[in-house]
């Protein structure tokens, strides 16, 4: 199995790196930061792993275009692709700027379109292949503070769905996953932006989830290796809640 992982320099997108690799996969890590990137293939590489990695930005086609003939190159194709890459920006609409809306919906929105338009064709070649997009609970319910970021990803899930009708017949799966507050450098970025220590963050946002903690990038990732495998040969179109319940309220 070929394995491409956007954002994969950390956090989920490293988790899952790490998951398919330990199932015998190979895989190509693409992320924005080079020094993430250097990081997370020093650390597989201990844990007796090799991974690629190729860096750009997914908001931009000539680096997505530039990755992916690259990675597949070098792999010989492309089976999953993860589409993980995401940013966090806070405020609500009279406050987030229009430069951080349109970073946003780049990253968020914008990455998992150019990374998709680049991919389907080559899983059309081959005559399958499975997308999945990491989405989030906020896309599927509202959050105070966070229009920008839950419009991304309420889009995200949208696009799932279509896309998932689009390729159905063609033997192409695609789901997103919809994680809840996960302990990633994101989180951190969170709880840093409201002068919060990470341990008093961390207690607001359990409070949160039903099952009375946060979750941890491996059981996202854990959820992303299922919707690759044959064993969801019959799910497309979903959207998988990874979120202790937060979106069961």
């Amino acid at each position: 199995m070929r394995v491409l992982v956007t954002g994969g320099g950390s956090g989920i997108g490293l988790a899952t790196a790490q998951a398919f690799l330990e199932e015998g996969a190979s895989v190509a890590i693409l992320d924005v930061s080079k020094r993430n990137g250097e990081k997370a293939l020093a650390r597989l590489v201990k844990e007796g792993h090799k991974a690629l990695l190729f860096t750009g930005d997914v908001s931009r086609q000539a680096d997505v275009r530039r990755m992916v003939r690259a990675a597949t190159g070098k792999l010989g194709g492309v089976d999953v692709l993860f589409n993980n890459a995401g940013i966090l920006v806070e405020g609500t609409v009279e406050k987030v700027s229009e430069k951080d809306w349109d970073r946003i919906m780049g990253v968020n929105v914008k990455g998992v379109f150019l990374m998709s338009k680049e991919v389907i064709p080559i899983m059309l070649r081959k005559g399958k292949g499975v997308v999945v997009n990491n989405a989030s609970c906020s896309g599927l319910v509202g959050d105070r503070n966070a229009v920008a970021y839950n419009a991304s990803k309420g889009a995200v899930v949208l696009m799932t769905k279509c896309m998932a009708l689009d390729y159905a017949q063609k033997n192409i799966r695609v789901n997103c996953v919809c994680p809840g507050e996960i302990e990633t450098p994101m989180f951190l970025q969170e709880a840093s932006a409201r002068r919060m220590s990470v341990e008093e963050y961390r207690k607001e946002l359990s409070a949160c989830h039903p099952i009375g903690r946060l979750g941890v990038p491996r059981e996202v990732a854990n959820a992303v290796l299922f919707l690759a495998s044959d064993d969801a040969s019959f799910i497309t179109g979903a959207a998988f809640s990874v979120d202790g319940g937060y979106t069961c309220q």
